[in-house]
């Protein structure tokens, strides 16, 4: 789908679509090939010739048919409708889901490929296509019953968004205190409850809702439930006002007495907390991704100004003082993307990769602040306007520390595998 709908929009010529085991045995045969050429292994920002189709068809798509929407949608916090159709009929929120279900069938680093494209046009909308497909789809496809892949991937493919619900307003970083709770009732389960900061719960049409099913084992209670959006009970509330990313709606998200079959538990009884960390891990390799593409889009945005604006007769790039800072920001840009891109080649490889993923989307959130911040200052007044995209790079980073675990959590993270490393 996704390949033979770009093809009108890019006139590149599409590629076969294949399932995910076939794409990565493509792209390591491809590696393995450069290797047994000249000794060596190929770069990790080498792309197959199917990802780099995918990357130039994707970067196509958002310049033409996004880009004209991004002010807009920033000013009146939502999404363009028009806008999200394109994204399902290009395949871009189900690139992982098999092509029986109706996805594109591709693989982990192709979906991060994408984020970071849409991210240099529009951050906001990059995060309805990450969580979509890091989280939502993932769980579904690697964890859901036979019954439940027939019944929500080809939803999740072709038209329904979904939300990811696990904060609450007094479990945020500790997520395992939280107070939803679903109490069983015959073959149903009736969940009782708030969440808060809910991302794309605005539009979304199918809700992973992770809530205690046995609050006297603590944490091991948690278990995931599917909800659909008009499941009596659910309600979604005002959206949040923020300082980025305004266009992605965030709300609270009420359960009133939603009851739900025993059949919509996702995965197994208890281990919703395993599915969230373990899942949240490949979802911050796609935030990752998404800072790397901000800082990227931003860096794009503000390099020929420099090259254009002249002061004392010489361009702004000309200067000297210029020129390290420019080369430092692009530097670090190119190091947060290798973070990123080994990490997702690890979790591509069946590798452990929680640590690269926590370095990957702490390092990459850092660089997008700094990124953003320098290109204000080289843009000078201009750039403090809204007139150019700067200051909504600028207020688009500042989330990438906060939400999918803070930065703090991300360097306790990491800090426990180095402590584990040398402790053995």
């Amino acid at each position: 789908m996704m390949l033979r709908t770009l093809r009108a929009v890019s006139g590149v010529k599409p590629i076969l679509r294949k399932s995910q085991a076939s794409c990565y045995k493509k792209a390591t045969a491809q590696i393995a090939s450069q290797a047994s050429i000249d000794g060596t292994s190929a770069p990790l920002t080498a792309l197959t010739e199917d990802e780099l189709v995918l990357k130039n068809m994707v970067a196509k798509l958002a310049n033409e048919k996004i880009a004209p929407f991004v002010k807009k949608m920033d000013q009146e916090g939502k999404f363009d409708p028009g806008v999200l159709e394109a994204l399902f009929e290009n395949g871009l929120m189900g690139i992982e889901i098999e092509p029986e279900y109706g996805g594109s069938g591709l693989s982990f680093m192709s979906s991060i490929i994408v984020v970071e494209e849409l991210s240099k046009i529009d951050p906001a909308l990059a995060v309805y296509v990450d969580i979509q497909n890091t989280l939502i789809n993932a769980l579904i496809r690697k964890i859901g019953t036979p019954e439940q892949k027939s019944h929500y991937l080809p939803l999740l493919a072709q038209k329904a968004g979904g939300s990811f619900c696990l904060s609450e307003p007094q479990s945020g970083s500790d997520a395992f205190a939280m107070k939803t709770v679903a109490i069983k009732d015959g073959s149903d389960y009736v969940i009782n409850g708030t969440k808060m900061w809910i991302s794309n719960s605005d539009v979304a049409g199918v809700f992973l809702v992770m809530a205690n099913a046995n609050p006297s084992a603590g944490y091991r209670g948690i278990t995931c439930f599917i909800v659909d959006r008009d499941t009596p009970g659910l309600s979604v509330g005002k959206k949040e006002s923020k300082l980025g990313m305004r266009a992605s709606g965030t709300c609270m998200v009420h359960f009133d007495n939603v009851r739900v079959p025993e059949s919509n538990i996702l995965g197994e009884f208890g281990h919703g907390y395993k599915y969230a960390a373990g899942f949240l891990n490949e979802g911050r390799i796609g935030i990752g991704a998404q800072m790397v593409g901000l800082s990227q889009g931003c860096f794009d945005a503000t390099i020929p100004y420099t090259l254009e604006r002249k002061q004392f007769g010489h361009s702004v790039f000309s200067f000297q003082g210029m020129q390290h800072q420019i080369a430092q920001v692009a530097t670090q840009i190119e190091c947060a993307r290798l973070l990123v891109y080994n990490a997702a080649r690890l979790q591509e490889m069946g590798s452990d990769f929680v640590k690269q993923a926590a370095m990957a989307k702490y390092y990459a959130a850092d660089v997008a602040q700094l990124t953003t911040s320098r290109c204000i200052d080289w843009m000078g007044g201009v750039g403090f306007t809204t007139d150019f995209p700067q200051e909504k790079f600028y207020r688009d980073c500042k989330v990438g520390t906060i939400y999918e675990g803070t930065s703090n959590i991300q360097l306790n993270t990491i800090a426990k595998y180095i402590h584990n490393e040398y402790a053995q």
